[in-house]
């Protein structure tokens, strides 16, 4: 694909991001930000990556499928940050930088003079973003933390599962390393209006901890009113009834009945209108107490429709409802596909691949993916010339093991999407 096709477009179109990131939470980030066209340069460990380049199986050509998911869109470039000469290529990648991102346990990378402090007497102007699992202040400001222990501790795990008496179950996705991605660009992109504004930079310090606590609306407002803490209820919802997946004849179908109108309507199409007066269910209030009861009733009438045959008269009708897809149904639904969340995009060993698609789309500045995820210090030679390294340079630092370039020249095409 043309130089032109590989350029970055998008409203970061020319800002400049150090990823010293490896996981999911502060890889997250900087997807995000080089989907909106930031250049991101990922730096690696030489001989070793990303540590989520072996999530392995599945791989394709000897490369992690997990691992090209969530860093495509980057170049990358593989320096031992523990050789002087290796710290001496970040600090020139920061003074060119607008924005330094990453989710190392806390006090690694001051240790290895590379933290806020430092670098921003590099670039006074650099936005320093610091994803870690509690948080860098308080008690456990200097606790590692992976998104299992963050459900746990934020009391994710406690709301998730079938009911009292269950084991504790995990969201199925890693919700607070994605969510905790998600709140550190929210931060970065915050910190880069105000630095537009005056020229400062800042730290940006958010956690998977943030991400967890961050979500428990429903559940925080009731325990600030009753002192009281809730539990799982399986896929309903704590405050709202009818909202929760109920079983028909071959399969479930998630319902949300939960304003008077609908609740109304799915009576209606259940054949029994009267259920909606029903003085045990007929207020918002009266459904939640008689939860249990409630959930029996409409139970008895949504098993005697197929799930397509239910669903297609709710739609009908106006009450909110959907199938519960499995994960290969969901990257070849026609609405998922038509809003291009699933995109082709290349790979120098594995070739075409399909990943996740651009998740906001701006009218006037459209995201797009360039590239696909780098091979281990695929983009070395091409970055240290961008900072003023000559060609024996480069070799230099080769041959003494500070950086890592592909065995072989490699040279990957683009496709272009929003």
């Amino acid at each position: 694909m043309s130089d032109e096709a590989m350029k970055p477009t998008g409203p970061l179109a020319g800002v400049k991001v150090v990823d010293l990131t490896g996981h999911l939470a502060g890889p997250t980030c900087t997807l995000l930000l080089a989907d909106l066209g930031a250049d991101v340069v990922k730096v690696e460990q030489p001989g070793k990556g990303d540590d989520s380049r072996n999530f392995l199986p599945p791989a394709i050509e000897g490369e992690s499928a997990s691992f090209m998911t969530i860093n495509r869109n980057k170049r990358g470039i593989a320096v031992d940050l523990k050789a002087e000469a290796g710290k001496e290529i970040v600090r020139k990648l920061v003074r060119g930088a607008d924005i330094l991102v990453e989710n190392s346990r806390p006090k690694t990378m001051i240790n290895l003079g590379l933290g806020y402090e430092d670098m921003r007497k590099e670039n006074p102007g650099l936005i320093y973003c610091a994803v870690s699992g509690f948080g860098r202040t308080g008690p456990w400001g200097d606790r590692g933390g992976v998104d299992l222990i963050a459900q746990g501790v934020s009391g994710l795990m406690s709301l998730t599962g079938e009911g009292p008496g269950r084991p504790p179950v995990k969201v199925g996705v890693p919700i607070t390393d994605v969510s905790g991605g998600i709140l550190a660009t929210v931060g970065v992109l915050a910190a880069y209006a105000h630095r537009l504004k005056t020229g400062q930079g800042q730290m940006v310090d958010t956690s998977l901890l943030e991400a967890g606590v961050f979500t428990l609306f429903h559940q925080a407002g009731m325990f600030f009113a009753t002192g009281e803490s809730a539990g799982p209820m399986g896929s309903a919802h704590p405050l709202a009834a009818p909202y929760q997946a109920f079983r028909t004849r071959d399969g479930a179908a998630n319902i949300g009945a939960t304003s008077q109108l609908n609740w109304g309507r799915l009576c209606t199409v259940l054949g029994k209108p009267e259920l909606a007066q029903d003085p045990r269910f007929a207020k918002p209030a009266d459904r939640m107490v008689n939860l249990t009861v409630l959930v029996e009733e409409v139970e008895a009438l949504t098993t005697t429709f197929t799930r397509d045959a239910l669903l297609s008269k709710l739609e009908a009708a106006g009450v909110p409802c959907g199938p519960i897809l499995k994960v290969g149904e969901v990257l070849t639904h026609p609405q998922v596909l038509a809003r291009e969340m699933v995109l082709e995009v290349p790979h120098a060993k594995a070739g075409s691949q399909r990943a996740i698609g651009v998740p906001v789309k701006l009218s006037a500045t459209p995201g797009n993916v360039r590239r696909g995820a780098p091979i281990l210090g695929e983009h070395t030679r091409e970055v240290l010339a961008e900072l003023g390294y000559a060609n024996a340079e480069v070799q230099a630092l080769i041959d003494a093991g500070v950086v890592e370039v592909p065995e072989r020249p490699v040279a990957p095409v683009a496709r272009k999407g929003h």
